[in-house]
């Protein structure tokens, strides 16, 4: 499996997102540098929002403060993204369990949602005086930032406005249309919905109710 930075990424996604960091690197010097400081953790927590992102960086010559942006995703697409979601109940279960299916993606674009970003999307700000944008310092927060979502792709959609407990509400007030006569794709869905939860409970060693 390929590595990026020195951390093994398995996530399809969580590679895509290295390769939109990649397109957005101005040489591969600049690449190389931001992949090694954060290979040797000098990026500081990293704290994600709607359409942002922020950490400290710390070199030899310094702390640096670096911020991202990413845009989020307006009314209509966090609507169909709901509905791509909701479209099979094995979606939700996979979100909760940390994948982000092909399936999922496919059928967001489908509906005009790009959930991944490319390079251009990518936006940074940096306190040192390096005149390339991205600086090393933006490179190794983005590059730790695809760690990040590697292990959970909520935080890709955090970044798009969409969090995950905003999503989860959403999607168990969604009210999908029966596919035949005399089926309940609403009971269907909720019993997903809550075996999905109880699996994330587990998961993350919380008490289920």
């Amino acid at each position: 499996m390929p590595r990026r930075g020195g951390v093994r990424v398995t996530g399809w996604w969580a590679k895509a997102w290295l390769r939109a960091v990649e397109e957005t690197a101005y040489g591969e010097r600049e690449l190389r540098g931001g992949r090694g400081l954060a290979r040797t953790g000098a990026v500081g927590g990293v704290i994600v929002d709607a359409g942002s992102f922020a950490a400290a960086v710390e070199d030899a010559k310094g702390m640096w403060t670096v911020s991202g942006t990413l845009p989020v995703l307006d009314t209509a697409s966090v609507a169909a993204l709901v509905e791509a979601v909701a479209a099979t109940p094995a979606r939700i279960a996979a979100l909760l369990a940390g994948e982000l299916s092909h399936e999922l993606v496919e059928h967001a674009e489908e509906l005009g949602v790009e959930l991944l970003p490319f390079g251009g999307e990518l936006g940074s700000v940096c306190s040192c005086e390096a005149w390339v944008d991205p600086c090393v310092h933006a490179l190794a927060v983005m590059t730790q930032l695809g760690w990040l979502l590697d292990r959970d792709p909520f935080v890709l959609l955090q970044l798009r406005g969409v969090g995950r407990e905003d999503l989860l509400a959403r999607l168990h007030a969604f009210t999908p249309a029966p596919s035949l006569p005399g089926e309940s794709a609403i009971d269907d869905l909720d019993v997903a919905f809550d075996a999905a939860l109880r699996a994330a409970r587990l998961l993350d060693g919380s008490p289920g109710t």
